[in-house]
């Protein structure tokens, strides 16, 4: 490796991109050309470093399988860096092993955490978990151990543990203060935020107020049964009834909740289920299978009886009804969620992000787009959507993951 290239290098690993380019900008060898890409990745040009990036792929020979590896693990973060969920993520296992073979146990890492990290956008948090199992955290630099406690923050957070989520956020921030990479410290910092942001509402006894992650936990552990708006269930404590497949029922049971210690008439009930203004006897009959089906999945946890005016929600064990809501709430909600990361998403990766079809997350976009809520620039398989980071509120309960189960 000579002067110029070893310097680039390091500038880069420093996040001095401008200080590599000056070194390289002018050169066409293969290394010369994986380091412009990288040093075009930091300063966001994310295209031009695709086509840099894969221009020194091809240029490495066959006999320089190391060199190949690290291409490809430089094209598999600019590819997640611009939200495209669909890159080979075989070619960067085989480029992670082939890297761990030859001792690069550095760069073998960084592919393990890429891996992590998609799989933890598109809430896949099992496998991300496991993913950051394999990796030797003895072997890490200061910038990586704090990518790895990012991380573990990050699922933490998901899974809504707070405390878990700070621990390794502090522990992000020692190492990003070792590694003296700005854009690393403002990315530990922005994950602190967060933990300071409301994530969620407590609505309860016709009151609401916003919750921050720490108090979601502490809700989720408390004695009082949740109807969780955020992730369409009603638990307590452990025991979970699932309605995310359930909307009309889910529907029942949060107005049911909100409503309680009393009771919800019926054509309140169904206005807000059914969407019916003006019920006529089919409504109502309904209205009454809808019910019994509610009331035989919740009888574990809650009982739901009729009243002289419509129907009550009230709980076997538990000492409260809450309902956890959103933080906003409104339609196409899990669509911003990911787009206020403030990145720019295709919207086949949107779609597997959220398990849902393209065509739903195109129709939904368009309707954003309408209200002036997103986005787009480019054509075709290139158009990408962004919005403005929405203020005040983390998004951390809006993404797809189940919560804990205890």
């Amino acid at each position: 490796m000579d002067s110029l290239i070893a310097a680039a290098a390091r500038a880069l690993a420093m996040g001095d991109p401008l200080g590599a380019l000056n070194r390289v900008a002018l050169r066409d060898d293969a290394p010369a050309l994986a380091l412009r890409g990288i040093a075009m990745a930091q300063l966001g040009d994310l295209n031009r470093a695709k086509t840099l990036v894969r221009r020194a792929a091809r240029a490495f020979g066959p006999r320089e399988a190391v060199t190949r590896a690290r291409c490809v693990v430089a094209e598999a973060e600019i590819a997640l860096a611009s939200r495209d969920l669909a890159w080979p993520t075989k070619a960067l296992a085989a480029a992670a092993a082939t890297l761990e073979a030859h001792g690069d146990r550095a760069n073998a890492a960084h592919a393990r955490y890429l891996e992590a990290r998609r799989l933890l956008l598109i809430g896949r948090l099992d496998d991300a978990e496991r993913k950051l199992a394999q990796i030797d955290l003895s072997a890490l630099t200061p910038a990586l151990r704090a990518i790895h406690e990012l991380a573990v923050a990050g699922i933490s957070m998901r899974r809504v543990r707070a405390r878990a989520a700070q621990a390794a956020l502090a522990r992000a921030e020692e190492a990003a203060r070792w590694a003296r990479i700005p854009a690393l410290a403002a990315e530990v910092e922005q994950a602190l935020a967060a933990l300071d942001t409301p994530a969620a509402r407590r609505i309860a006894r016709g009151e609401e107020r916003p919750l921050l992650l720490e108090d979601v936990e502490a809700l989720l552990a408390s004695k009082a049964l949740v109807i969780d708006a955020c992730r369409n269930l009603v638990r307590e404590r452990t025991m979970l009834v699932p309605l995310a497949r359930r909307p009309v029922l889910f529907a029942l049971a949060r107005t049911l909740g909100e409503a309680w210690p009393g009771d919800v008439p019926r054509d309140v009930l169904l206005a807000r289920t059914f969407g019916a203004k003006h019920a006529d006897e089919s409504h109502r009959a309904r209205l009454r299978v809808e019910i019994g089906r509610l009331r035989r999945l919740l009888r574990p946890v809650a009982r739901v009886s009729a009243t002289k005016q419509g129907f009550a929600l009230s709980p076997r064990g538990a000492r409260e009804v809450v309902v956890l809501a959103r933080p906003v709430e409104e339609e196409h909600a899990a669509v911003l969620a990911f787009l206020a990361d403030g990145e720019s998403w295709s919207s086949a990766a949107l779609a597997l992000a959220l398990g849902t079809s393209q065509r739903t997350v195109q129709r939904a976009l368009d309707s954003l787009a309408e209200s002036g809520k997103v986005q787009s620039f480019g054509r075709g398989r290139a158009r990408r959507w962004v919005t403005p980071p929405l203020p005040g509120f983390a998004t951390t309960l809006l993404l797809p993951a189940p919560l804990p189960s205890g």
